[in-house]
């Protein structure tokens, strides 16, 4: 009797290293659901990515461990070699937007459960120039807090890391002219903070993204933010961004798009997925419609 192959791919260092405490388990629950379980623990930047494009194919489930940015390596070799291998998620990482947007849980043998046990999804991914990414490109404020922020402290500190950082940065903000064209919108202008996302949260914070979001609906939400001119617009836009729908900000720019073009004369970087994603005068972003198949829960 043959079993389906699974490909077992996990960061031994997300989050808080916590796959450690539950590696053996979820290889047995993996091994019990009736798989051949290959174990895969990435060994630098890119390792993830370059495992599933070269040997994807010859596995029934590509399944990740770790934190968005090992999801994004599995993602982007799976849309890099053109496979259709259906893929799971245990989240293992500091914030886990992704996983929580897609109502996988974080504990992480119930996440096992959800691999075996879960339905298949097709969901829409981006493409920014020549790099996929899972959830979310953006560039200005707090975007290099996740990859500037040393490993070690975000495991001890974990969201204190990212706010501790926040506060050093908020006293010098920086701006950046961007022209941004859609079929929706076409301005130039001064921005602190924008992001092209497709999740109901980012940097853990629920709502942020706005409303009516789906991830399988063939669009991105955009979110771009001018330079507050005076304390009480700095506190509106928090208070817009985190939900409340009473406050209209004029320094808030929103909408819904497929594909969205941003140049400027600088060198701007970007994030992508909450790691580096390389410095940019053009960046051009398209939605991948139903680019990935993943397990989510049952309901």
């Amino acid at each position: 009797m043959t079993h389906p192959r699974m490909l077992f791919v996990y960061n031994p260092h997300a989050g808080k290293a916590t796959i450690r405490n539950h590696l053996l388990d979820l290889i047995d629950h993996f091994t019990k659901a009736g798989y051949e379980v290959v174990a895969h623990p990435t060994q630098s930047r890119g390792d993830g990515e370059s495992r599933v494009a070269n040997r994807g194919e010859d596995y029934d489930m590509v399944v990740c461990s770790g934190g968005d940015g090992t999801l994004d390596e599995v993602v982007s070799g799976i849309l890099m070699s053109g496979i259709d291998t259906p893929i799971g998620y245990v989240p293992a990482g500091s914030t886990n937007d992704f996983a929580k947007s897609l109502g996988i849980p974080s504990y992480m043998p119930r996440a096992a459960e959800v691999v075996t046990g879960g339905r298949d999804f097709r969901c829409d991914m981006g493409i920014m120039n020549d790099d996929y990414f899972v959830y979310c490109a953006a560039f200005g404020i707090f975007t290099d807090i996740s990859y500037s922020t040393d490993q070690s402290l975000k495991n001890i500190l974990g969201h204190t890391a990212y706010l501790l950082q926040s506060v050093r940065e908020i006293q010098d903000i920086r701006t950046y002219r961007f022209r941004v064209t859609s079929d929706e919108i076409s301005v130039e202008d001064d921005f602190i903070y924008g992001m092209v996302t497709n999740a109901t949260q980012v940097g853990g914070i629920p709502g942020i993204t706005g409303r009516d979001v789906g991830l399988d609906d063939g669009e991105f939400e955009v979110t771009l933010i001018r330079p507050p001119r005076n304390p009480l617009e700095l506190a509106n836009l928090a208070a817009a961004l985190l939900g409340d729908g009473s406050i209209d900000s004029d320094r808030l720019i929103s909408f819904k798009t497929s594909h969205v073009l941003f140049e400027s004369e600088d060198m701007i970087p970007w994030t992508r997925d909450g790691e580096f994603g390389g410095d940019h005068r053009r960046l051009d972003v398209r939605i991948i419609p139903a680019a990935i198949t993943i397990k989510v829960p049952d309901q």
